[in-house]
């Protein structure tokens, strides 16, 4: 058994495996421990291992064939996810990410939001604070994962969505379900890029589906 404690001596990677080999129980413990031991580590050097991991993801995901391992697993990499190098391809997981929108397991779907967001958060700071210096060309690649993941969103509103959904005012009163979680990362796409800015995205989307 996992045990209680982390000791300081235990590496991402030794979690990680317990989470994609342990029993039932260890692999849970272990996806939770990953965040304290995140927050206890003193080893920078750990933070390399992260990297990895995270880049890893989508393959070892697909190894897993027992639902309580894949929920456990998603659940401990979002909670590192916030670590991953971001300056060689920002949306290098988001064929994974929105493929986890989609799961019937709300906890996956959950850790998927908030992956996503935070992606969001960095591809529309230029956006948000046009005094944020940054070069040209990375605003440009900013703006064509933002519309391509625009694009992606509302192909999976018309695939999760059904009539019972539109009694619902707001997405917050939603039922547990693939469409909320769809409009949930929508509602943060729209609120961080401001609604001059979703108009352009608008325009784009309808004339290439004209």
């Amino acid at each position: 058994m996992l045990g209680n404690k982390i000791k300081f001596g235990e590496t991402f990677f030794e979690l990680f495996r317990v989470v994609l080999t342990g029993d039932k129980d260890d692999s849970r413990q272990a996806a939770r421990e990953v965040r304290k031991f995140l927050y206890s580590s003193r080893d920078r050097g750990h933070y390399n291992d992260l990297k990895l991991i995270i880049k890893n993801a989508p393959n070892e995901y697909r190894k897993i064939s027992e639902d309580w391992r894949e929920e456990n697993f998603v659940i401990a990499v979002s909670v590192l996810y916030f670590l991953h190098d971001q300056e060689s391809q920002p949306d290098f997981l988001f064929p994974w990410l929105l493929y986890l929108l989609q799961h019937k397991n709300g906890n996956i779907r959950q850790s998927a939001v908030r992956m996503i967001e935070h992606e969001i958060g960095a591809l529309t700071v230029h956006i948000r604070c046009p005094e944020y210096k940054q070069s040209q060309e990375k605003s440009k690649q900013s703006d064509l994962i933002l519309l391509s993941l625009f694009y992606a969103l509302d192909e999976l509103l018309w695939e999760t969505g059904s009539k019972k959904y539109k009694r619902y005012k707001y997405i917050s009163a939603l039922p547990s379900s693939p469409y909320k979680s769809v409009q949930m990362v929508l509602g943060r796409v729209i609120e961080y890029c401001g609604p001059s800015y979703i108009k352009d995205l608008e325009r784009q989307l309808t004339a290439y589906n004209s």
